[in-house]
């Protein structure tokens, strides 16, 4: 009996192993041409149908000896018998899956062509010409990023430095050192003008504190649509009431207090809601700190304006530190300096708005910034790479090719932002070899790629916050690496125009990609790419 039991189990194995979904009839390493192995396959399949047959006539006519088991044999038999079918169906199940999941791609595919898209395994991008781009975006202006970083980084260390003065120590907010971050700090700027984003940390004068309240605690009640926010809660040690210094001491009429909406100080007789930051709450509001710190560049660039012989100008005065610097060559540099907060003892900082995103939020909620994190995750990678990889060369011509569009079209929902995940998602998954310099044109394509089913899905992860693959070496902190991940497409989801929108952006972008990149990258009379540095870029 356990001989018929162990054939009956390689019978059923034998009819996993070739079932039809394990060799579809698509499978593209199957040749139809090859005969001999057709015959072959079909000879395995009747020699097994006859096994089967001459199994099931012996278990169908058991003998004697076979009859007198006793009932533990009899028990073992149907033990193996149920085991085997249940191993059976999970796989079945399992392939069904597998295939439904094929299928559906294949859908995804024909869908796409019946409605006119554009896939990134259709676009024709040459080696050659992407190669000779990006020697024009990077290696020319290499020596020009390095001249400006270190030209804006003295002028803001000045620039604050005068900015202290300003701001009286005792009863106004004290300044920090600024930090570097963004595309000109991480190598990838190639665009004209040069734009620098620089963030400065504050702090209330003591015994003021903050607090903090992150979409991401355990007792949040931080709505759900504003997902990699935190509000602020300014305190006061040792008491339960928020209060300021403003009104214990007399520090001139020009002094503008952070915690209040005027200039008005405060009187004896005042309640604690005539002391905070918005109206009504106990939360620093954006709006305060942006008008605070507008005023505070101000008066410092006045103590400073006599050293310098360029012109400065605020692009836009609803954003605190956004300011354009004019030599008289007529060569522009753009800055962006940001008040932030700084979360505790971490590297992530609160801030008011990020330069690359039209988004607001309510003038309570604080967007995170994971940009130092950002910086630092990068420098590790490219440790690891091999030399002159391709990946801040991809992220190169993608924010080209969006700038471009964008002139093109109009804004759209798409940022420099969401490209650099992009390409940060993809440096956890693919291997290090994958990026070498040969690898331009795949590895652009797989960025593209990445982002059309981002977009069609409505889903693009925070790449640093509830990311397992994130190297432990960057230190995320583990509340962030442990929490839920973020959709940075979540307002797709919400506002079916915008999303409409911003597909149609995209599809045209990848349409226009061939002709942008050739477009700006001539080619001389003799064949030879000419390699000149358009100001356009």
């Amino acid at each position: 009996m356990q001989g018929a039991i162990a054939r009956v189990c390689m019978v059923v194995a034998a009819a996993i192993l070739n079932h039809p979904l394990l060799f579809p009839q698509e499978n593209t390493t199957l040749l139809e041409q090859d005969e001999e192995l057709l015959v072959r396959m079909k000879e395995h399949e009747e020699r097994l149908e006859l096994e089967q047959m001459r199994l099931e006539k012996e278990l169908s006519h058991p003998d004697v000896e076979e009859q007198n088991l006793d009932s533990g044999e009899s028990y073992s038999w149907y033990f193996w018998s149920t085991l085997s079918l249940v191993i059976f169906f999970t796989i079945e199940v399992c392939r069904q899956d597998l295939a439904d999941m094929e299928a559906q791609y294949l859908e995804d595919e024909d869908m796409d062509a019946e409605t006119g898209f554009i896939s990134s395994k259709t676009l024709l991008l040459d080696k050659g010409i992407l190669s000779s781009f990006c020697d024009r975006c990077m290696h020319t202006m290499a020596h020009e990023n390095w001249r400006v970083k270190e030209f804006v980084e003295g002028f803001a260390d000045d620039l604050l430095e005068a900015l202290r003065s300003v701001c009286g120590r005792e009863a106004d907010m004290e300044v920090g050192d600024f930090v570097g971050v963004g595309s000109m700090f991480e190598s990838w700027r190639a665009s004209k003008p040069l734009m620098c984003d620089l963030i400065v940390p504050f702090t209330p004068p003591e015994p003021n504190s903050f607090q903090f309240k992150l979409w991401c605690s355990p007792s949040s009640d931080v709505p759900p649509d504003m997902q990699g926010c935190g509000r602020i809660k300014v305190s006061r040690a040792g008491e339960n009431k928020e209060d300021c210094l403003c009104g214990s001491a007399n520090f001139g009429e020009d002094m503008l207090c952070l915690l209040h909406r005027n200039t008005e100080r405060p009187k004896a007789d005042q309640t604690s809601e005539d002391l905070l930051c918005s109206k009504n709450t106990v939360y620093l509001a954006k709006d305060q700190v942006m008008k605070w710190f507008q005023i505070s560049v101000t008066k410092a660039w006045g103590r400073i304006s006599h050293k310098y012989e360029f012109q400065l100008t605020f692009r836009n005065l609803d954003t605190a530190g956004a300011l354009k610097i004019r030599f008289r060559s007529g060569k522009v540099v753009v800055m962006n300096i940001i008040p932030v907060v700084q979360l505790e003892d971490t590297s992530a900082y609160f801030v008011p708005h990020f330069p690359s995103d039209g988004t607001s939020f309510s003038d309570t909620y604080w967007p995170l910034s994971f940009a130092v994190y950002e910086r630092n995750f990068l420098k590790h990678v490219a440790k690891g790479l091999p030399e002159n990889a391709c990946h801040l060369h991809c992220l190169q011509i993608l924010t080209f090719l969006l700038k471009k569009q964008t002139g093109l079209t109009g804004r759209s929902f798409l940022t420099n932002y969401h490209l650099k995940t992009a390409v940060l998602h993809l440096l956890l998954c693919r291997a290090s070899s994958c990026w070498g310099p040969g690898c331009l044109e795949l590895r652009l394509r797989d960025v593209l790629g990445f982002l059309q089913r981002s977009l069609q899905q409505k889903r693009l992860h925070h790449v640093l916050v509830g990311n397992s693959l994130v190297p432990t070496v960057i230190q995320v902190p583990e509340i962030f690496s442990r929490s839920e991940p973020i959709n940075l497409f979540r307002s797709l989801v919400l506002h079916k125009e915008l999303y409409a929108h911003t597909l149609r952006h995209f599809q045209e972008m990848l349409r226009n990609a061939p002709v942008l990149i050739q477009e700006y990258t001539p080619v001389l009379p003799n064949g030879d790419v000419h390699h000149g540095l358009d100001s356009s870029l």
